[in-house]
């Protein structure tokens, strides 16, 4: 059965996440209803990274198997008439039988988004986290250099995470300030769930001046959930691009524009 790759971008406020549940508002059963409309058939498809409730993406890439005969464009443009406004398909091509969304994926990259001034956003509510204190980005940077790494995660994974090991390794991890935005960018080659919020909380907390920027290696050693900062809100998070071997022809997405 054929195999069609798509990239969606999505604003994750309204939804309980990616992944469906029943009663639920979901980015994937969006997705699927509005691909079975094009396809005249049902479609289950599959991602490369589930989201939370309330993350938003631009590079999210997701995969299908099915029977209808459709040029990329009218997958696109098809799905796009039936989908809400917060959810879009960017591209749709042909895949080789053994191309998975998630399983080809070399690695991952998110941004986290922090608005740092005293007054609040009002065009960027629900899509930036904010923060009133100021944060000093060359601490944040200092204590981002300890996570890079093939690395035991624990003390960044949520309680109900679900892997089966702890053990993730990060190719980049920086810190940047453009005026009031502070943008913290990540790539692995994969996440432990809410492992992204939580590294942004704790870099947020050495940026306020609540520990020193060694105390992101303590953390890292200890292992220990309960010893790491708060986690981050959820509104400053984008999933921004999945890397796959070149074979496969995955288009990068654009960057998204956040208004500040």
């Amino acid at each position: 059965m054929p195999r069609i790759a798509v990239g969606v971008e999505y604003l994750g406020t309204a939804y309980i996440g990616w992944q469906r549940q029943a009663g639920q508002r979901s980015v994937q059963g969006e997705v699927e209803a509005a691909l079975a409309a094009v396809a005249a058939a049902p479609v289950g498809v599959t991602c490369a990274g589930r989201t939370d409730a309330g993350v938003h993406a631009l590079g999210q890439v997701a995969h299908f198997d099915t029977e209808a005969e459709r040029v990329p464009r009218a997958w696109v443009l098809g799905a796009n008439t039936r989908l809400p406004p917060d959810i879009a398909l960017t591209w749709a091509r042909p895949m080789p039988a053994d191309f998975h969304a998630r399983y080809s994926a070399l690695a991952r990259t998110y941004r986290y988004h922090i608005v740092n001034r005293s007054e609040r956003p009002a065009l960027a509510a629900g899509r930036v986290a904010w923060v009133h204190r100021p944060l000093d980005v060359g601490r944040m940077s200092e204590a981002a250099a300890h996570l890079p790494g093939e690395r035991d995660f624990s003390a960044f994974r949520a309680a109900e995470c679900q892997s089966k090991t702890p053990m993730r390794r990060v190719t980049a991890l920086t810190v940047e300030r453009s005026g009031d935005l502070v943008t913290i960018t990540v790539t692995a080659n994969a996440f432990l769930h809410h492992m992204v919020r939580n590294i942004a909380g704790l870099l947020i907390a050495i940026g306020r001046g609540d520990a020193p920027p060694g105390f992101a290696a303590e953390v890292l050693a200890g292992r220990d959930r309960t010893r790491n900062a708060a986690t981050a809100p959820p509104d400053g998070l984008y999933f921004t691009a999945v890397t796959y071997p070149d074979r496969f022809g995955v288009p990068q997405p654009v960057s998204a524009i956040i208004p500040a």
